[in-house]
């Protein structure tokens, strides 16, 4: 037999290596970037406008605005802010129910780690960190009646200062939130109720061992909240002089850290803006990772990362009546 010629045998490599390069992306999200704006609502709206354009001078990506009906129970005149949010979902950015007010109102915490996080850490901006489930499907409820007023939707849900209490994590239950994030991990939810979120682990599951371990839903691990995505946010303290300095450095650090990671979130606040040291480093983190990074929505996020399974069911034609 004939042996095949040097260019056929290396035209056949050739051919296999592109297959192997498409079944790998059919199977491995690329690494993604999600750049969220937080608090915008009228009373902040000209600073968020002014980081969103700031951003866009170095990489024009896609962004998600986290959106406080009745930031600080100041609902305010809304109309620039509606303007300008109409106009960034046309251009392909999210709008994310971000809270009701933004002000944690419950009684004081008794613990020491619930004292910090709630009085020190977040200055009392921790609205869902203590709510029971009842005023928290209440607060949610009104939150998505006001987007809906907008005609504007929600698929996700970001808690104030990233803190939910046991009562909160029960009332996202009764939603069709697809996502929501705490400081470090992007969770998936997928619908409502507990038997939807048994649904996802299970086809998370099938699909790890379909793809061996290569698909989306191997890099997802199993919470007390369900399936999640581990990615710590790169965030800003721009209340005070010292965490104005040291947080770029660790957002800095963070970011390196984080190099191969699966997702890098980058969230900014009104404040930002106003410090030009926090602002350009924000910049120059966005324009380097936009070099390696695809850069998505939460919502696209949730996307790639939402477990499927690999062959979903076809759908039932008529059936032929039983019996004689």
């Amino acid at each position: 037999m004939a042996r095949p010629s040097p260019s056929r045998t290396q035209a056949q490599a050739e051919v296999q290596a592109e297959m192997q390069v498409q079944r790998q992306a059919a199977v491995s999200p690329p690494p993604l970037l999600c750049v969220s704006i937080h608090d915008v609502a009228p009373a902040t709206w000209d600073d968020c406008a002014r980081l969103a354009a700031a951003l866009r001078e170095v990489a024009d990506i896609p962004l998600s605005w986290l959106v406080v009906p009745r930031y600080h129970d100041r609902p305010g005149d809304d109309a620039a802010m509606r303007a300008g949010l109409d106009a960034a979902l046309a251009r392909g950015d999210e709008l994310v129910l971000h809270g009701l007010t933004h002000l944690d109102t419950e009684a004081r915490a008794t613990s020491l780690r619930q004292r910090f996080l709630r009085g020190v850490y977040t200055q009392r901006e921790g609205e869902f960190a203590a709510l029971s489930a009842a005023e928290a499907r209440r607060r949610l409820a009104l939150g998505l009646d006001w987007f809906r007023e907008r005609g504007w939707t929600a698929s996700g849900f970001v808690p104030p200062a990233w803190l939910m209490g046991e009562g909160a994590w029960e009332a996202l239950n009764d939603f069709p939130f697809a996502y929501t994030t705490t400081f470090t991990h992007f969770h998936l939810l997928g619908g409502k109720g507990d038997a939807a979120a048994a649904a996802i682990a299970e086809t998370g599951s099938a699909n790890e061992r379909t793809s061996a371990g290569a698909g989306p839903a191997a890099r997802l691990s199993q919470t007390p909240f369900g399936p999640a995505l581990f990615a710590p946010s790169l965030v800003y303290a721009a209340r005070n002089r010292s965490g104005r300095f040291l947080s770029p450095l660790a957002a800095g650090l963070a970011a390196r850290w984080q190099a191969g990671a699966p997702l890098v979130r980058l969230s900014l606040h009104p404040p930002d803006v106003r410090h030009p040291r926090l602002l350009a480093h924000a910049r120059r983190l966005v324009e380097q990772m936009v070099a390696t990074r695809h850069a998505v929505t939460k919502a696209g996020c949730a996307d790639v990362y939402q477990p499927r399974p690999q062959n979903p069911p076809r759908q039932p034609g008529p059936q032929p009546p039983y019996g004689p």
